[in-house]
């Protein structure tokens, strides 16, 4: 179990990092040349937003004809940036080998990728390589939106003793077509904050969108949650890199990104405007109890029904009345500006409660009827 007061924030793992608002992290999805990694590294220090230099060295590939990588050689290309620009730097390591050979060249942070993630085999071995070594590590989600396997990833690296861990929100692999390369799914990072208040939290735009069109609109989302900090990926000549060419901005458009994004404060000291905040709040607080007042009654009606179906030997699942339910509800919806997706969703939720209530009143009253 990881102790919330144990973990060390971002702002805190180095000095030039010190109350910082939003921790940045670009660079190259892959290194590729040294020169391609000097000229991105050097193009987006002067933006003077970037606070750590990010370059995929080993790439685990879908594919073994795709780019992998250029391996061992990257790291010291990277250690030849770093002395030229004092730019932090950020690796992703997938076997303890990886990590012995970043430590040799002095790599600040390591990062575990989401392939990583997904296997607790693999992560276990990264942790069992990190005993007794005092260096940050942030940890992508898992490919599949498992809350669970990130938090367990998580807990594997503090056990090994670091306290410096962080995690990074990169999306969920999609199981249909959608607009973004990987789901967003806010709500698992949210939680896994709400779980630990003190885990550093960033967001990776470059990964959820897939393409350069959506990363100001997630990257703004992720601000707008108060995220920690952003992982963009920044070539100096996207249209010609090996790997996630769609997803890699230019310098000249990460530095235009900077220009539109909003940064918001976690708080405000502006007593009309707490005040007004707790108004709001206590009004939500009515409408909350509200709610599951009604709710309450709703299933207390649910369990009526479910006798006498049960009574009546009819059947739990009425199609034509569950369709009918959906089809007004939505409609009511949508008059008072409620999101069509937003109701269905609600909708679905309660009648998966209705069914399982009415079900487990049918099984004991048959129990009772078999008995009798």
């Amino acid at each position: 179990m990881i102790n919330n007061s144990d973990l060390i924030p971002i702002r805190k793992w180095f000095p030039s990092l010190f109350e910082k608002q939003t921790v940045i992290i670009s660079g190259p999805c892959s290194a590729e040349s040294e020169d391609q990694l000097l000229q991105t590294a050097l193009a987006i220090n002067k933006i003077g937003k970037i606070d750590i230099l990010r370059a995929g060295i080993w790439k685990p590939r879908t594919r073994p004809d795709n780019f992998e990588g250029v391996g061992y050689k990257g790291l010291f290309w990277l250690e030849k940036v770093k002395e030229q620009t004092n730019l932090l730097t950020t690796v992703e390591v997938a076997t303890p080998a990886h990590i012995e050979k970043c430590l040799k060249h002095n790599v600040d942070i390591l990062w575990i990728g989401a392939r990583t993630t997904s296997n607790p085999f693999s992560v276990q071995e990264l942790a069992e390589a990190l005993k007794g070594v005092d260096i940050p590590v942030l940890i992508k989600n898992p490919l599949n939106p498992d809350i669970g396997l990130w938090i367990g990833a998580l807990e594997r690296i503090y056990n090994a003793g670091i306290k410096k861990i962080a995690a990074i929100h990169r999306g969920f692999y999609p199981f249909e077509e959608t607009s973004f390369r990987n789901i967003p799914k806010w709500e698992i990072p949210i939680e896994l904050k709400t779980k630990f208040h003190k885990l550093s939290i960033l967001c990776d735009p470059s990964h959820i969108s897939g393409n350069t069109e959506y990363i100001y609109e997630i990257a703004q989302r992720a601000l707008d949650l108060n995220m920690d900090g952003l992982m963009i990926e920044t070539h100096i000549n996207p249209k010609k890199a090996k790997s996630d060419a769609s997803q890699q901005l230019t310098p000249d458009e990460l530095e235009n990104l900077f220009s539109k994004l909003k940064y918001r404060k976690s708080n405000s000291e502006n007593s009309d405007f707490r005040n007004h905040l707790v108004q709001y709040r206590e009004q939500i607080d009515s409408l909350d109890a509200q709610i599951i007042e009604l709710l309450a009654q709703r299933m207390n009606i649910v369990e009526q029904i479910g006798k006498y179906k049960s009574q009546n030997n009819v059947a739990i699942l009425q199609l034509k009345r569950w369709e009918n339910i959906l089809s007004t509800r939505i409609k009511h919806g949508l008059k008072l500006n409620l999101p069509k997706q937003f109701v269905k969703k609600l909708l679905q939720l309660i009648h998966k409660e209705s069914i399982t209530k009415q079900t487990e009143i049918m099984h004991k009253m048959n129990g009772k009827l078999s008995i009798n």
